[in-house]
């Protein structure tokens, strides 16, 4: 790998961290403001609607994706149900997911 290269690829890294970081850097004291709290209780809802969206294409795959995919989201509406771990949710539909596409 030639210096042009590997040196693209820090740069990069770098910025994308820098970009990542520099809210908590800047904002580490203030208090955040009413409108972030309230989307930030609405999100893991929103992340289901997406979910949700993400089936709408479905019908076409209907032989092939479909069990997969029910499984999946049953997996990440159960879970965060359960645990209430958006994380947690998502990562246990992915293994789901993967498991049964490859079956």
């Amino acid at each position: 790998m030639n210096k042009y290269i590997l040196g693209a690829i820090v740069l990069s890294a770098m910025i994308t961290f820098l970009l990542r970081a520099l809210p908590f850097l800047l904002f580490k004291e203030k208090e955040l403001p009413e409108w972030l709290k309230k989307i930030e209780k609405k999100l893991p809802m929103t992340i289901m609607a997406v979910i949700v969206y993400c089936l709408k294409d479905l019908r076409t795959q209907m032989t092939t994706l479909f069990f997969p995919c029910f499984l999946a989201c049953l997996t990440v509406v159960f879970t965060y149900k359960w645990k209430k771990n958006t994380f947690l949710s998502i990562i246990l539909s992915t293994v789901v997911y993967m498991i049964f596409i490859r079956l």
